[in-house]
């Protein structure tokens, strides 16, 4: 048995009618095509659910697989107790699902339980599913902060265990899409929140799943999703199958969006290989950019490719720049992978004799010092994006009017705290945002005022 299907649909709790007391009717092509979709589940007749919530407990670092053989929960909090969604766990999928997740090195598993109720992200697709079919298990899993490639390969952990276990297996894909497409939604107005939602129900309505990994983690950040990481499980689950895709909705009448596909196997298709192909044109694009690279990016990755597959750090070679045997300057080097901070690390003013050294003791850092991320491994080199900050000199200015997020990095100062941020960065849009960002790195409580401004220029190489 296998991966007969799969859908993907939201969770806003006033779909239910006990919650919405009427408003749900704004909804209503959400609604009738939630019960088309859970009609399409029970007429591939499931052994077991298995539902991908941004709800349920969530770490930064670690999938949270149901433990345990069941667990209920209710619609308390939405004020509508009385709906109650009880569920039987599969216990033997979930074991083999961990082991096949550990042998490959994906840290999931059954530890770490918070709360042993459903949460609503779980529900919801369950409560219309019961209108059609009971006779069902669940396994129920949680995101984490770790890499897209990495939910997408806890998909196909799905897929195996579905394959070794004998089950009929239909994967649900809870998530709301964008929570910034009305300036009176739950988040405001973000330009970045009607284009993910166009973007995702394309992607998604016609199974391109492979163009999943062409969202950046701040794009998702601007959007303010909470399914991304629920949709790219669900297509690592339908890894290398031919598939129909159906797009039955899509509504954001409240400021958040609604989107619902359906995914029925029609069997295998090996040119849907979306994680191989990604991993390829990673190893492409990183050959590309050292190709093209500046000698100060080439520096700190040398110097980081280096160190984490020997321990050494390099002498600094021959044949670069002279400013950088020269010059001292402070400098910060980023790292990036899939998108997201890997690593940063940097100093605000010179502490090593030349530029060059600044740049090598900081790339060692920014790769296995930083105390916000693990060390880099050797297997991520491939598909870390580097850049290198050489700072200027710092000036006090007098407010925040003295502020282009462009053009000038800022430290904030509060007695011995100090937070810097640096200019030009994705997803910083405005002044107030780069000082509440650097107050919070420096530990500065967002409402201080009686704060010290500096201002510098950067030069950003890439």
């Amino acid at each position: 048995m296998a991966v007969t299907g799969a859908v993907m649909v939201p969770h806003p709790p006033l779909i239910i009618p006990e919650v919405g007391c009427g408003q749900e009717r704004g909804i209503q092509d959400t609604i009738d095509s939630y019960y088309k979709a859970v009609k399409k589940i029970a007429e591939w007749k499931p052994d077991t659910v298995v539902v991908l919530s941004p709800h349920t407990v969530m770490y930064a670092d670690y999938f949270h697989i149901s433990p345990g053989k069941s667990a209920e929960g209710s619609f308390g909090r939405f004020g509508a107790s009385q709906v109650k969604i009880p569920v039987q766990y599969d216990t033997e999928f979930v074991k083999v699902l961990s082991q096949e997740a550990q042998a490959r090195e994906i840290p999931a598993g059954t530890l770490g339980e918070q709360d042993r109720r459903l949460d609503h992200g779980t529900m919801i697709p369950l409560w219309f599913l019961n209108h059609y079919d009971r006779e069902y298990k669940v396994v129920r899993i949680g995101l984490s902060g770790l890499p897209f490639s990495m939910h997408y390969m806890l998909g196909q952990c799905i897929q195996k265990a579905a394959e070794l276990c004998g089950r009929k297996i239909v994967v649900i894909g809870s998530g709301d899409l964008s929570h910034r497409l009305k300036a009176d939604g739950p988040y405001g107005f973000r330009k970045e929140g009607p284009e993910y939602d166009e973007r995702i129900m394309q992607v998604m309505g016609s199974a391109e799943f492979g163009k999943l990994f062409d969202f950046t983690e701040d794009f998702c950040g601007q959007a303010a999703e909470c399914g991304q990481r629920s949709f790219l499980i669900l297509a690592g689950a339908l890894d290398r199958r031919k598939v129909r895709a159906k797009r039955l909705s899509y509504e954001g009448p409240f400021g958040v969006g609604y989107g619902i596909c359906t995914f029925e196997v029609e069997g295998m298709d090996p040119q849907r290989d979306f994680l191989h192909q990604h991993e390829e044109n990673v190893k492409k694009e990183a050959k590309e950019r050292s190709e093209k690279e500046d000698p100060y990016v080439k520096l700190a990755r040398q110097t980081i490719e280096t160190y984490v597959r020997t321990g050494r750090k390099i002498s600094i070679p021959e044949g670069l720049p002279e400013e950088l045997y020269h010059k001292r300057a402070g400098a910060f080097v980023s790292l990036k992978e899939e998108g997201r901070l890997r690593g940063c690390i940097g100093t605000i003013a010179p502490v090593r004799g030349t530029l060059a050294e600044e740049i090598v003791e900081n790339a060692i850092s920014a790769a296995v010092k930083d105390p916000r991320f693990d060390a880099v491994e050797a297997e991520e080199l491939d598909r870390l994006v580097y850049s290198v900050d050489v700072l200027g000199e710092t000036e006090e200015i007098a407010s925040p009017e003295q502020l282009d997020v462009k053009r000038y990095g800022v430290i904030v100062s509060k007695g011995i705290k100090r937070g810097l941020l640096l200019p030009n960065l994705e997803g910083v849009d405005t002044v107030d945002e780069q000082i509440a960002i650097a107050k919070r790195k420096a530990g500065i409580p967002e409402e201080a005022e009686d704060i010290k401004l500096e201002r510098f220029e950067v030069v950003r190489h890439f």
